[in-house]
């Protein structure tokens, strides 16, 4: 397992951070270690899960990935 840790624009309340959770939470291959306002950090398994999965996850949720 890999640690990757993402900055994420557009959350501002608990609703966004429950939303990136859910949507992370269902991929297959990821561990939700934490989500904030801002802030994403998982670990994941980089043979069945790419960085920019994860990152659609996010997007799928409504917010952005940045840097």
């Amino acid at each position: 397992m890999e640690k990757l840790e993402l900055k994420v624009s557009g959350m501002s309340c608990g609703h966004c951070v429950a939303a990136v959770s859910k949507s992370l939470n269902a991929l297959d291959g990821v561990d939700v270690e934490n989500v904030d306002i801002g802030s994403v950090k998982v670990s994941y398994d980089p043979a069945s899960l790419s960085r920019d999965r994860i990152a659609e996850a996010v997007a799928d949720a409504g917010f952005a990935v940045v840097g």
